[in-house]
């Protein structure tokens, strides 16, 4: 299942070319980032090895960031609250994958599937941040930490469904994606359109062979996807009524928590 994605894993026999000052900097956040670390120059170049100039201009550089505060009086240095928002992200992904284990661990259970949450990663691409599997003799396993591109497979046109992109700018997107089977570009839209409407997504062996997908996206109170619920299984597994059934469920468990993260009434599904 992990299609067109990035080597995770470090080589042998290529040694990544570290950053010094970068490393150096990331030093200094962590030596801060412990219980009354409050500290100057001098200890804290001492306490990492760091020349103290070197460690001086560092600290400004974090300084001007908002990663370090500097406190006059005493000439010490302290972590800033730049550093809880760049962290903030990371956090809020966290408190998504608690927040929809349950779901994942239900949807599994119940359908005899490999359940799956996706979080955007960045521009083009999602990442597997959390997943169930059934207690099936055969399933499906996916690593966590997997990157995908933004609208391949079920997902994906769950994701298309929600861009707000022309169908001249879904067609150019199209073009870019890479299938085991691919479907036809207006293949492609109908399903996209389907999504949107039906709340659900499906990729019965097109991204890959054999394995039927089924998604819906958890919307934000601007109507914008900020993560897909899946479930992956093997096509001779599940029949036509067996991934309605999945769909509706996804869908469901979706937009109840949209509704439950954006504070909206029951009644509202927000699609």
């Amino acid at each position: 299942m992990e299609k067109d994605q990035a080597c995770q894993s470090a080589s042998p026999c290529a040694r990544p070319k570290l950053v010094g000052a970068l490393s150096a900097g990331l030093a200094i956040l962590r030596h801060l980032g412990d219980p009354d670390a409050r500290a100057g120059v001098s200890r804290i170049a001492r306490d990492l090895g760091l020349n103290p100039s070197t460690c001086f201009n560092l600290l400004r550089t974090l300084v001007h960031e908002g990663m370090v505060s500097f406190d006059p009086g005493t000439k010490t240095y302290a972590l800033a609250l730049g550093v809880v928002e760049l962290a903030k992200g990371a956090l809020e992904q966290a408190s998504y994958a608690r927040f929809m284990r349950p779901h994942l661990e239900a949807v599994s259970a119940r359908h005899g599937v490999t359940a799956t949450l996706w979080q955007r990663a960045a521009a083009d691409r999602m990442v597997l941040v959390d997943r169930s599997e059934s207690d099936a003799t055969m399933r499906v396993h996916m690593q966590v930490g997997q990157r995908l591109p933004l609208y391949v497979a079920a997902f994906g046109r769950c994701m298309a469904a929600h861009s707000g992109l022309s169908r001249q700018a879904l067609r150019e997107v199209f073009r870019g994606l890479r299938w085991e089977q691919a479907p036809s570009f207006e293949a492609w839209l109908r399903s996209v359109r389907q999504a949107r409407d039906g709340g659900y997504a499906v990729d019965a062996g097109h991204f890959v062979r054999g394995a039927t997908t089924v998604s819906s996206v958890v919307l934000d109170a601007a109507g914008a996807p900020i993560m897909a619920l899946s479930a992956v299984g093997f096509a001779a597994q599940l029949g036509a009524a067996q991934v309605a059934a999945l769909g509706e469920d996804l869908a469901e468990r979706a937009a109840t928590v949209g509704r439950a993260l954006a504070g909206r009434g029951a009644g509202e599904r927000g699609r």
